[in-house]
């Protein structure tokens, strides 16, 4: 006779056995919790970011002391830990974005600035051929305004290389300041936002060359720290530029010091679009091979002494010397964000060397990221922070699952050292390939392209670098003080060789780079989601993880491209023609914005192409005319044009103020929108139009100052109401459109640092 299921089990409903069935997988990857903390930190983090509305203290922090308060009460039971800590890790992540944002808050310029007198400490002498000098200040004061509205630091780009200028100087200047550009269009990179994080207030092009001001005494206890580190770097770079000549030597001050100011654009376009862009910016890398290299070396030395070998953990004493090479490497290069990161990575892994413990294991990422999060939650939305840790995160998740099986230890690879050397290669060609598909979604979404042979560039490439340039370098620091840097020096310059040929060579195969274009934020999300499903979890339900990415995956061609677009003060207006490609008119300044949105569009065109055929617009010296889906869209450059565009337009744009005698039948948007707030990105849809602008998208945040920024705006604007024409026309004075187009360059040297 059979036993039946007793009425407890048969009458228990589906839900609860599915909740036994995840409690049951979360129990059995206990070890692997840790390794979602910081992800969830990271989603506190964004979360506070992605507001439109600034906080106060007391809101972010509540949630967090709530989140604390349920964790010594509730710690029973395994999905309320996992529910609680979850909570835990979100609310603190945001209260430390919003703490970190008002400890860095500093004062930013509300408007331009056109002849400003500016005295301080220099703190960053860069350089940059052909076009001068870059000097980051720290300010003193600069005259005319009040203490409260005066910038921490600015940076004025100098029109001529000057002799003599150190970090630590105290100096006069005068020069054209504005505040740190918006965005080019809506949801764009967001240049203001990280200037705000690095306590930069202004940003401009000086007018003089920069006198010394000993009346301001000596600088800051810590600038004149950081002035002895720089001093230091400079005078390395200096001795790498007189060993090796023209742009080899700006390619390994690059590798050594992190200064890229040597590099061309060309030579930064072609490592961009061959994929090994990443070789050029001092990374995990370069970390890895430096502190690699004094590992072995110090290990290999020391075990050549028997009586240490035999006595002592002569594996802890590399360890240990490679953490302080590690360090000094970081000082030298100049510890960008990228440098940083790598330096915490390889710190932990050193560290996990000490304490007995593996040192490559994704529990030592989720460390480093958790640290670099908690001390700057800003990396977050660093593109080099996302690619960085994507990269890592995959390459040892697989490195762990090949270890798993048995298929990385030594004793199961074949003797024989032409098998070993295919192997390297083929371990070159799968990290690759890893890497790739890992930052692939983070190229798609903030750079909108992909390079197709990658693979080929870094099979030739990291080989060269990992046994060549990196060691060399190396050994030209350690041979530097007794004068023999022309060793390593010569070496390196060998390698840098092949790794540009390379550079140049797969960059200019046909279809080297593919465009798209922008994907939506969800799409991102959703793979970035999956892919962290799949590395950190362990048993079958990661497979799960591929389901979200194939969701991303979907959602990527949905994203609605505007109709039209609009940049600053009307300079340049794009409509959607009729092939789905954009057309456009530009003045003076707005090649930079086109050519942003033509990223954003996945159109690989550049400005000239786009602005040199203006086919579908009807332009004369008063404006221009094009129809968008049956709308007429009119640029008003004149007022002799109101009239009659006023009356006819479906969507009006001017690049003066709308006089109230102007009643358009749609949608309006003049001088004072586009420079209050920013690009202005337009759909037209069957429901009527529908206008989105960089303000809107923004918010108002600190790094936006919207209040403060209008004000000045509108001072700035009233200022030159007296330079209005006798045909009422408001005349948009000169020195702001020129101050933007000058600086536009600032933005771009952060993109390429991203």
């Amino acid at each position: 006779m059979a036993i039946e299921a007793g009425p407890e089990s048969r009458r228990q409903p589906d839900s609860a056995r599915r909740a036994r069935g995840v409690r049951g997988r979360l129990e059995a990857e206990r070890d692997r919790w840790f390794l979602w903390i910081p992800v969830l930190y990271g989603c506190g983090v964004g979360a506070y970011f992605s507001l439109g509305n600034e906080p106060g203290l007391g809101v972010a922090v509540a949630p967090a002391l709530a989140a604390v308060t349920l964790w010594a009460v509730f710690r029973r039971g395994t999905m309320t830990v996992v529910g609680v800590a979850a909570l835990l890790a979100v609310t603190l992540g945001f209260a430390a974005a919003k703490l970190r944002t008002d400890w860095v808050a500093a004062a930013v310029l509300s408007r331009p600035i056109n002849l400003a007198e500016i005295r301080g400490w220099v703190e960053l002498v860069e350089p940059r051929p052909a076009r001068g000098q870059r000097l980051t200040i720290r300010v003193a004061s600069i005259r005319g305004l009040a203490p409260e509205a005066l910038p921490y630091r600015i940076r004025v780009r100098m029109q001529a290389t000057m002799e003599g200028v150190a970090p630590g100087d105290p100096v006069r200047i005068r020069a054209s300041l504005s505040p740190p550009a918006l965005p080019a269009l809506p949801g764009g990179y967001d240049f203001a936002r990280a200037a705000f994080f690095q306590r930069l207030g202004g940003v401009g092009y000086a007018l003089t060359r920069a006198e010394r001001e000993d009346a301001l005494g000596p600088a800051p206890l810590m600038l004149r720290l950081e002035a002895r580190i720089t001093a230091v770097r400079q005078a390395i770079s200096g001795r790498v530029r007189a060993g090796l000549d023209g742009e080899r030597g700006g390619i390994a001050d690059a590798l050594i010091t992190g200064e890229r100011g040597g590099i061309s654009a060309a030579t930064n376009q072609a490592y961009r679009d061959s994929g090994l862009f990443h070789i050029l910016s001092i990374s995990g890398l370069h970390m890895t091979i430096m502190a690699g290299a004094v590992f072995l070396a110090v290990r290999f030395l020391l075990a050549l002494v028997p009586a240490i070998a035999l006595r002592y953990p002569v594996k802890k004493w590399a360890a240990g010397s490679a953490t302080v090479a590690a360090f000094g490497y970081l000082l030298i290069s100049g510890a960008s964000f990228a440098t940083v990161r790598a330096w915490v990575m390889i710190s932990i892994m050193f560290l996990a060397v000490l304490l007995d413990r593996p040192a490559i294991a994704l529990r030592n990422i989720a460390v480093s990221a958790l640290l670099i999060l908690a001390v700057l939650p800003e990396s977050l939305l660093d593109i080099g922070f996302q690619m960085s840790f994507a990269a890592v995160v995959a390459l040892v998740a697989a490195f762990e699952a090949l270890s798993a099986r048995r298929q990385l230890t030594p004793d199961r690879l074949p003797p024989g050292g032409l098998v070993r050397g295919l192997l390297f290669f083929g371990a070159i060609v799968l990290t690759t390939l890893i890497a790739s598909i890992a930052v692939a979604p983070f190229g798609a979404y903030h750079f909108h392209t992909s390079q197709q042979y990658a693979i080929i560039a870094n099979l030739i490439a990291i080989p060269i670098c990992n046994i060549l340039v990196m060691p060399a370098a190396l050994a030209t620091l350690v041979l530097m003080p007794i004068g023999l840097e022309m060793v390593g020096l010569w070496v390196m310059g060998i390698g840098i060789d092949v790794m540009s040929w390379c550079a140049y060579r797969v960059a200019a195969l046909p279809g080297a780079v593919a465009r798209m274009p922008a994907i939506p934020t969800m799409a991102f999300l959703l793979m970035v989601a999956g892919g962290l499903w799949v590395c950190i979890w362990r048993r079958r339900w990661r497979l799960l993880g591929f389901g979200l990415i194939a969701g991303g995956v979907g959602l990527a061609p949905g994203l609605q491209r505007p109709d039209v677009l609009v940049g600053h003060e009307g300079s340049v207006l794009a409509a959607r023609m009729p092939d789905g490609r954009l057309g456009a008119v530009a003045a003076r300044g707005g090649d930079f914005e086109l050519g942003r949105w033509l990223e954003h569009d996945g159109d690989g065109r550049t400005a000239k192409d786009v602005t040199g055929r203006t086919a579908g617009f009807r332009c004369d010296t008063a404006g221009c005319t094009v129809s968008v889906k049956g709308t007429l869209v009119a640029l008003v450059k004149h007022p002799s044009a109101l009239a009659d565009d006023c009356a006819r337009a479906g969507l009006l744009v001017l690049t003066m103020p709308r006089p109230a005698s102007c009643v358009p039948q749609g949608p309006a948007i003049d001088l004072f929108d586009l420079r209050d707030n920013g690009t202005h990105a337009i759909y037209v849809q069957d429901a009527g139009i529908r206008i989105v602008s960089v303000a809107e998208v923004r918010g108002d945040r600190p790094w936006t100052r919207r209040s403060a920024r209008r004000a000045g705006l509108v001072s700035a604007l009233a200022a030159n109401v007296a330079r209005t024409s006798r045909l009422g026309m408001f005349a948009p004075p000169y020195d702001l459109s020129d101050l933007d187009r000058r600086n536009r360059p600032e933005i771009e040297d952060d993109e390429d640092g991203r």
